[in-house]
């Protein structure tokens, strides 16, 4: 089994995990205060920069999981009963350690029979990966059969949804922000294409969001052969770049709109949720990020292709054991994340007048996200090789 890996998917899951570190690492430079604080312009600009590059995490994590898992390879009892052990139980453990320790823990467990903890907002992930789950079994003999103009035509459909937030947006005029029961702040819809105040369902409700991942994942599978260097950095870089540049400039649009240009700016939480709408893993510029990352990691290799040297001692002794224990390392780092954060604030300051200057804040990001993901890694791989209780705990 450990010979049929396929490495640069190990190296992808790697990558994606210090992707969602980096991105929560920036999250102090522009949530905090009433909800929404971005101190300088400088910071507006890092925000954005450092941001936008690691915002595909979370979709890589989608496509790995569709291309070593969809179609089934087993049965549907059996792929819920692989699945509930590997997702379900480290996640109950994890939420119920969030609960304890973060907030007022008997409010936080009625909460939980709604949702998931929203001072631990990152398990929404969770949330949505069971979903695709559910389908899985359902797609998989049609995913089985699938030709391959017949998935690009449903691609392109679903490519079609990624521009419906950029839509909403342009066709609305500035955004309406309304609150749920839970407090959380969402951009008011603008009706498109059957939607309407007594209808949610328009014609791309059923062809838009994560599913588009899930079936990306099968494309290249099934379909993406091996490609030269040459043009793998054709597509990949033009993509990549033309999807970063897209949410870099939509994000400090957005900003530059609601600030005017004053800065330190503070306000609700709803003004962040404006801000982020042009990176929103839904929209076609991380589309074309996670094209790019995809390419590119195809090409990685390892060892000498023999039954003797299937993988190199770093891949063995490094790579997969901190892929293997991924999931478990996205569960539990908020934990050591956000105290690294808050003291990497206090020693170097805060903005341009903290004592790096204008590089205050990009070395305080991505300090917190490396510092971060080798503690992370180190404790997770170590907790997941004890006997018995480790998987349960890490996935």
């Amino acid at each position: 089994m450990e010979n049929k890996r396929e490495i640069w998917m190990d190296w992808l899951r790697v990558a994606a995990c210090f992707m969602v570190m980096l991105t929560h690492s920036c999250e102090p430079f522009y949530l905090g205060g009433e909800g929404s604080l971005i101190l300088t312009h400088s910071d507006a600009v890092w925000v954005s920069l450092l941001n936008v590059l690691s915002r595909a995490g979370v979709v890589l994590f989608v496509i790995a999981s569709s291309y070593l898992q969809f179609p089934l390879h087993y049965s549907t009892g059996e792929f819920f009963r692989r699945r509930a052990a590997r997702i379900l139980i480290p996640f109950a453990i994890w939420t119920v350690a969030y609960a304890l320790v973060w907030g007022e823990p008997v409010e936080n467990f009625k909460s939980l029979l709604l949702n998931f903890n929203y001072a631990a907002g990152h398990l929404w992930f969770v949330y949505m990966l069971v979903g695709l789950y559910l389908l899985m079994p359902l797609l998989s003999p049609w995913a089985e059969k699938v030709s391959k103009k017949e998935l690009q035509v449903y691609l392109a459909i679903w490519l079609l949804s990624t521009f419906i937030p950029l839509i909403r947006h342009w066709a609305g005029g500035p955004a309406t922000v309304v609150y749920g029961p839970s407090g959380i702040p969402n951009t008011a819809d603008y009706p498109l294409w059957g939607e309407a105040s007594w209808n949610r369902y328009g014609v791309l409700y059923y062809l838009s969001g994560f599913i588009g991942y899930l079936l990306l994942g099968l494309y290249f599978r099934r379909f993406v052969g091996e490609l030269s260097w040459k043009k793998t950095l054709a597509i990949a870089l033009p993509a990549f770049f033309i999807g970063y540049a897209w949410c870099v400039q939509g994000f400090l649009l957005r900003v530059r709109t609601d600030t005017g240009g004053v800065f330190p700016f503070e306000g609700p939480v709803a003004f962040a949720a404006v801000w982020e709408g042009p990176w929103l893993n839904d929209t076609i510029g991380l589309v074309l990020m996670a094209l790019g990352w995809i390419l590119v990691f195809r090409k990685i290799k390892d060892g000498d292709g023999s039954p003797e040297r299937p993988y190199s001692a770093f891949s063995r002794r490094v790579l997969i054991p901190v892929s293997k224990a991924g999931y478990g390392m996205y569960l539990s780092h908020l934990f050591v994340l956000v105290a690294i954060s808050a003291w990497l604030r206090v020693t170097l300051g805060l903005g341009a007048d903290g004592i790096l200057g204008v590089w205050t804040t990009p070395v305080q990001i991505l300090a917190t996200a490396l510092l971060s993901f080798v503690s992370v890694a180190l404790c997770c791989t170590l907790v997941q090789r004890i006997p018995k209780v480790g998987k349960w705990i890490m996935g």
